[in-house]
Parts: C-alpha cells; sequence; structure tokens
C-alpha cells in the first residue's frame, strides 16, 4: 500500500453547504487523515493522506453525499507526507 497526500481546492457552492461536514464525514468513512477549512475568497482546501484508492474515492463520495454543494472546479496538488497526522479535522479558515 502506497500512502499519498493530496491537496484539493474547491470552487463553486462550497460554503454553507454542509461541505466541510460531509468532507470530513467521507474521509474518516476512508480511513484517511487531514483536514478541510473554508477560504476568505469562498473556496475550501482540503488536504488528506492516505491509500491512493481512497484518496481517489474521496471526491466522488463528497459529490454522491452532499447534494446542496456545487463544484465548479477542482485544483489537485501532490504534498509530501505529515508523518504524525492522526483523525481529520474540521478547521474554521485558512
Amino acid at each position: 500500500m502506497s500512502t499519498l497526500r493530496r491537496r484539493w481546492r474547491f470552487t463553486g457552492t462550497v460554503q454553507g453547504v454542509g461541505f466541510r461536514y460531509y468532507a470530513r464525514a467521507a474521509a474518516l468513512h476512508l480511513g484517511l487523515t487531514g483536514w478541510v477549512a473554508n477560504n476568505w475568497d469562498g473556496s475550501v482546501t482540503l488536504e488528506a493522506q492516505g491509500d491512493r484508492a481512497a484518496l481517489d474515492a474521496l471526491v466522488p463520495l463528497i459529490e454522491r453525499t452532499n447534494r446542496w454543494a456545487r463544484i465548479e472546479n477542482i485544483e489537485t496538488a501532490t504534498l509530501p507526507l505529515k508523518e504524525y497526522e492522526y483523525g481529520f479535522e474540521e478547521r474554521s479558515g485558512e
């Protein structure tokens, strides 16, 4: 199993619609660690770490479970691993 870390930046209708709640629930369901936070510009940033298959499943799971969010654009980057990260947190803002 290869562990990876990814960052996503979502734009569209992603604040005020429970996006962070559903993202955290999806990440925990998939066994990922990381965090999700609203940004000042109305976008949302999510960083998650775990197995490639779980990371690949994360965004589709968020889209299936959160009927109110409308993702218009996603920017994705691969990041270095965070060695001592446990759990997944919902942050108030970045």
